[in-house]
């Protein structure tokens, strides 16, 4: 047993890596993001995950909680009454108990802060004794979905350096620092993060795994094709962003594609089918579309005239945020924390002079 001494706020509290053993009663758990639910022998509930920034969070009155993980592939936060977070790195299946805390009620929740792409990890409860009180964190009206790439997962967002090997990709990778929870935080909205690294509307970074593309990926309920996405999920506001994938690199000899007139043909009419299709799952809400300026305004371009097409044939529920001067620091280019901050607020001030989105 692995004991560490930490501080949350005021309270010095302590933190165990504990046995199975002595688990008291599950607490009822509010999960953000598409997880795939799993009943065990004895009925009790886990949570398998993959897609980024996935987050679950309880409530309780009472002095100590256990949080019961089974997950070597990710960076996850613990975060107790909106105290700086506990960091475990790839912890494993394991029980983490945090003891010691002021009597009273606490919130818990926990976060997904890396990006998995070809395994998953799993949530197994939070847990307090018999005799502590069970709460409830209530969920949001207010619902706003991501649907990207890269960009949106928050691909090396906290790195120092543009050059990154694939771990120093992985460690500073924070979807929890990107510009999605900083979107949906400030609105107090629930949010879900439907993004992967490297992929496309039709074409991927510099043409891999032609046969896949995030529309492809999109039904599932973990980043692969295993289990379609059986859900209630109605966000009011799904934002997109899609399209550095497709056009930051040449056409490659032996792609589908003869010329770039094509590749763009086919960006913009299989992005609309894409919308369409969620216009028939989501009959309510409101599109964003999102792209930078980069590769001289070839995304823009293309964004605009599917916008463009679509309010064309009768679209009225549909926008555009278009970001420029980023530093784009991280690892390979990409946007920083800093970015991601500056593309948050292009976000909120689009959402928030738009209050009606909501309803």
């Amino acid at each position: 047993m692995k004991k560490i001494n930490f501080v949350v706020g005021s309270l010095f509290c302590l933190a165990v890596f504990a046995n199975a053993e002595g688990l008291g009663k599950p607490l009822s758990v509010h999960a953000g993001g598409r997880v795939l639910e799993e009943k065990s022998a004895n009925d009790q509930i886990s949570y398998r995950y993959s897609w980024p920034g996935i987050y679950f969070e309880a409530a309780f009155t009472g002095t100590a909680v256990d949080v019961k993980l089974d997950d070597d592939q990710n960076i996850l936060n613990i975060i107790v009454d909106d105290q700086p977070a506990i960091v475990l790195t790839k912890p494993g299946k394991t029980i983490y108990s945090i003891k010691n805390l002021a009597s009273g009620p606490h919130k818990i929740r926990l976060e997904k802060r890396t990006e998995t792409q070809s395994s998953s990890g799993r949530f197994e409860g939070f847990y307090i004794s018999e005799q502590d009180t069970s709460g409830k964190i209530k969920s949001s009206e207010r619902r706003i979905e991501f649907i990207g790439d890269s960009f949106t997962v928050g691909y090396g967002n906290t790195s120092a350096s543009r050059d990154c090997t694939t771990d120093q990709v992985f460690e500073t990778t924070n979807t929890q620092l990107g510009f999605v929870p900083r979107v949906a935080k400030y609105f107090q909205a629930d949010y879900q993060i439907n993004a992967s690294s490297g992929f496309g509307v039709v074409r991927n970074y510099n043409g891999t795994s032609p046969d896949k593309s995030l529309p492809k990926l999109y039904p599932y309920t973990l980043n692969d094709t295993s289990s379609l996405y059986k859900h209630s999920w109605k966000p009011q506001i799904i934002v997109i962003g899609l399209g550095t994938n497709d056009f930051s690199t040449k056409i490659n000899p032996g792609e589908r594609w003869a010329s770039r007139e094509a590749l763009r043909n086919d960006y913009v009419e299989t992005y609309k089918l894409f919308i369409k299709s969620l216009r028939e799952e989501n009959p309510k809400a409101h599109f964003i579309l999102s792209a930078s300026d980069r590769f001289d305004g070839e995304i823009q371009t293309h964004v605009e005239k599917v916008i463009a097409d679509l309010k064309a044939r009768g679209e009225t529920k549909i926008d555009s945020v278009f970001f420029s001067d980023l530093e784009y620091t991280g690892c390979h280019h990409h946007p920083s924390v800093k970015d991601d901050e500056a593309v948050a607020k292009l976000l909120v001030d689009k959402i928030s002079a738009n209050p009606a989105w909501w309803k």
